[in-house]
């Protein structure tokens, strides 16, 4: 298949896919004589594969290092290893997404309390204390 019919099929821009050829996470594919890139079902699912592990929150590094995994089948521990890992990098991101929530709802909160101000307090309380 062309390069367009990869990209509808995995429902990508075609300069994704070319910037995952660039970033070695897709193989140069073959060409016809003309010039066009040609691209098997494997190719297909390697890259929704790659597309998946970047929904679950992997970075392309992660991705490439998962890709080497993949195909040697006695590394099952590691990938348990880094995925562990990646979800308990996701739960530090989950707790500091919470306290910032937190804060804006407090700030919030305390928004007009005080009365009318000529800085909103707001906006004065992500200003650094320079006193």
């Amino acid at each position: 298949m062309k390069i367009g019919e990869l990209a509808k099929q995995a429902a990508v821009n075609i300069d994704t896919i070319r910037y995952y050829e660039q970033r070695q996470l897709l193989a140069q594919p073959k060409r016809t004589p003309s010039g066009y890139r040609m691209y098997s079902k494997q190719d297909l699912i390697r890259l929704e594969f790659i597309l998946h592990a970047k929904a679950l929150g992997f970075t392309l590094e992660e991705i490439k290092m998962l890709l080497l995994l993949r195909s040697d089948q006695s590394s099952c521990e590691q990938v348990k290893k880094i995925a562990s890992s990646k979800a308990q990098e996701i739960e530090l991101r989950i707790q500091s997404l919470l306290n910032i929530r937190d804060t804006l709802l407090e700030l919030a909160e305390q928004c007009g309390r005080e009365g009318k101000e000529d800085v909103c307090t707001i906006l004065k309380a992500m200003e650094k204390d320079h006193e």
